[in-house]
């Protein structure tokens, strides 16, 4: 005989067919994996950009925040990114005084959340996670004459960011010229850039969000990484100095012929790679003199190594009016291939 199913039986296949199509997985999303390339642009025009590369692609996509935000620009020159905890913080710093600001997107789709305007961020510099929902952003606050000798305020002061309501909730005094961060542990050291004269080593503690410590370094101290002994590194001016971040006491001091520049850790954090006199040179942790083993026979104006893949990344910057390249090698050195970017390319983010 034929049979007939129910109106039951037919009712529970067609809920199983609907469950089926609801549990799919998801798009992924355009961003959540591959290298992002922070573009500086110029700043007298205020078109910094940030560009996102795959890993196993030549294909840039350009002006992904203005791609995902149509009605909205960067509008300023492009100084820092970093996530925290799905979000992403985009610094940039206007040549308009009071145009400064920082934009806070969706990490995966670079859709806007928030923006941070000036007083709250007054030239920014760079960006560091300092919890799970918390970040810190050195600012030099707002800028002086160049010609008069009071360009940077001293001091200037890290903002720190609640990511859960999108505010900056303090300002913790700094050093003069404030840039780099590093954490290392419960604190974080905090330096100045190379050319503003500060040779304070601040230290901060990440718990209570307030000075722990200065320390007289004798000469600008620009804090770089800890190393896979967690020991932290700082670059004071033609030298690479290891520090205990515990007891504060120097563990190696290593001598350059002139300030290396472009410092970056490899991915085991067990070398650096640097530029000196146009070329590119990787050196061992272990390492007591200079200058390391030559592994590209070209300098950068910024280097990044890839966590994954380990590659070397470097950026070149022909001017400020047209695009620039970035360049990437294996860790041999040995060249895999040349993508173009947008205007001067500085630096680079890894996800």
């Amino acid at each position: 005989m034929n049979y007939q199913p129910t109106k039951g039986i037919l009712m529970g296949l067609l809920a199983l067919t609907l469950w089926n199509c609801k549990t799919t997985d998801p798009e992924p999303t355009p961003y959540e994996s591959g290298v992002l390339i922070l573009n500086q642009g110029n700043f007298s025009q205020n078109n910094g950009t940030i560009s996102f590369l795959s890993r196993t692609g030549t294909s840039v996509a350009t002006s992904i925040f203005q791609t995902a935000n149509p009605s909205m620009s960067i509008s300023g020159s492009l100084q820092g990114y970093t996530d925290v905890n799905g979000k992403g913080l985009i610094l940039v710093d206007n040549s308009t005084a009071g145009q400064d600001k920082v934009e806070i997107v969706e990490s995966a789709t670079f859709k806007s959340r928030a923006t941070l305007k000036t007083p709250d961020i007054e030239n920014p510099r760079q960006v560091i996670s300092a919890g799970p929902n918390k970040a810190y952003i050195s600012c030099w606050d707002v800028s002086g004459d160049f010609s008069a000798g009071t360009f940077y305020k001293d001091p200037g002061y890290i903002a720190v960011v609640d990511l859960n309501t999108n505010a900056v909730i303090k300002k913790i005094p700094a050093v003069k010229g404030v840039e780099k961060m590093v954490v290392a542990g419960t604190e974080v050291f905090v330096g100045s850039g190379s050319y503003t004269g500060s040779k304070t080593l601040l230290i901060i503690d990440l718990n209570t969000d307030t000075e722990k410590q200065r320390i007289d370094f004798g000469s600008t101290p620009e804090p770089i990484a800890v190393d896979a002994t967690g020991k932290l590194w700082i670059q004071a001016g033609n030298d690479l100095v290891q520090i205990d971040p515990a007891s504060r006491i120097v563990a190696k001091r290593i001598t350059f012929a002139a300030a290396p520049s472009s410092v970056v850790i490899s991915a085991d954090k067990r070398a650096f790679y640097y530029t000196l006199s146009g070329k590119t040179y990787r050196l061992p942790i272990e390492a007591t003199a200079a200058p390391g083993s030559q592994i590209v026979a070209r300098s950068f104006s910024a280097l990044g190594i890839d966590p994954q893949t380990k590659r070397i990344y470097g950026s070149v910057i022909p001017s400020y009016a047209q695009a620039g390249y970035v360049l990437r090698y294996e860790e041999s050195g040995a060249l895999v291939d040349s993508v173009r970017a947008e205007i001067a390319p500085f630096g680079f983010y890894f996800r």
